[in-house]
């Protein structure tokens, strides 16, 4: 994001986010920390006394959508930001897996562990599918599916798959600067990949409020 030296700022109605641009404003425990190499060393009971704050304490004003970034596996993060929006009626998640076996063995527990608390499943990503070259355009799989990847493990679980984005150096690049590869790449394979996962899961939102009102 562009964000590194930043500092959170408190006002009379709670910790303000930084902006990176006027509709995109972001909290990270990374502002609260003395260092950027700094390590959080905290037990449960501290971590979740900071997730409650980050949803309650900060200042977000009125928001289209509020995405939490949440680390991997299923750890009591996932739990507690469940139970703390559980009155908000969540969308869903969105969940992030590469093509390789090890990664999707974490995934499928994930799934089964949004299955258990009830939080319903928007889709699964598919990243580092496939790298494409930017001269011959020849397609390779840098991380072969040797179990059918992504896509065969929605099909087994019945979850939908939202899309594929093949690796593309330029976005580890763009993050590093804390440029928008959608605006930095903009005819590249994975912003074309980008752009579509995000209007499906826009889809998927606007369908779910939809059906909320009219029972309502």
């Amino acid at each position: 994001m562009g964000l590194e030296g930043e500092q959170v700022h408190q006002s009379g109605s709670g910790w303000s986010p930084v902006y990176v641009e006027e509709n995109l404003g972001v909290m990270s425990v990374g502002f609260l920390l003395g260092s950027p190499d700094d390590a959080v060393i905290w037990r449960g009971p501290k971590k979740n006394g900071l997730i409650k704050q980050f949803l309650r304490d900060v200042d977000w004003g009125e928001v289209d959508y509020l995405i939490v970034d949440t680390p991997p596996g299923t750890s009591d993060e996932h739990l507690s930001i469940v139970q703390y929006l559980s009155a908000t009626h969540i969308d869903g998640a969105v969940i992030v897996t590469t093509p390789q076996e090890i990664s999707l063995q974490d995934v499928r527990k994930e799934i089964n562990f949004c299955h258990k608390v009830k939080l319903p499943i928007i889709g699964v990503v598919e990243n580092m599918s496939g790298f494409v070259c930017p001269k011959c355009k020849k397609e390779s799989q840098i991380f072969p599916p040797t179990t059918g990847g992504a896509e065969k493990m929605c099909q087994n679980l019945n979850v939908s798959l939202l899309g594929k984005v093949p690796l593309d150096p330029q976005i580890g690049r763009s993050c590093d600067r804390g440029q928008s590869f959608l605006s930095e790449a903009r005819d590249s394979p994975a912003t074309l990949s980008y752009r579509n996962i995000i209007q499906r899961i826009q889809e998927y939102c606007e369908q779910q409020h939809s059906l909320e009102e009219k029972m309502i």
